[in-house]
């Protein structure tokens, strides 16, 4: 038996689409899609949306997102989301002309931090006569 026989035949697919090493981290997202749970194609993609993009882990606190485990920046998790579609892809059959048609989501705007408190200017403190010279 052959190695690629051992793998599964979309893993096997992704495993040949993404076979240069520089492309090892698309693979193992392509793999993802491969593996996801989703019982449908659009149950996969949300998969690889959830897979690919930060989202805040903890509800309510969108500082969390930067400790998500996915994808630095944008462009990584553009590709991120590129290579598991193409695993949802195999998994299910779909052409690739179905594949041109499927959109990664905007990446979401940073958190608004609320405004600083507005504080009036310090008073300057006059030097001279005017200041006590007692000792604590």
């Amino acid at each position: 038996m052959i190695p690629d026989q051992w793998a599964p035949p979309c893993n096997s697919q992704c495993t040949h689409k993404y076979a240069s090493l520089v492309q090892i981290p698309w693979r193992v997202f392509c793999k993802k899609g491969c593996d996801a749970d989703g019982e449908t194609w659009d149950e996969c993609l949300g998969e690889c949306d959830e897979i690919c993009y930060k989202d805040p882990v903890l509800k309510d606190k969108q500082w969390s997102a930067y400790i998500d485990r996915s994808p630095g920046s944008v462009t990584y998790s553009e590709e991120c989301f590129r290579a598991c579609v193409a695993g949802c892809s195999y998994k299910f059959d779909i052409p690739e002309e179905k594949l041109k048609h499927v959109h990664a989501r905007p990446p979401k705007t940073p958190p608004i931090l609320p405004a600083a408190e507005s504080r009036p200017p310090p008073v300057p403190v006059r030097k001279g006569d005017e200041v006590l010279s007692t000792s604590a």
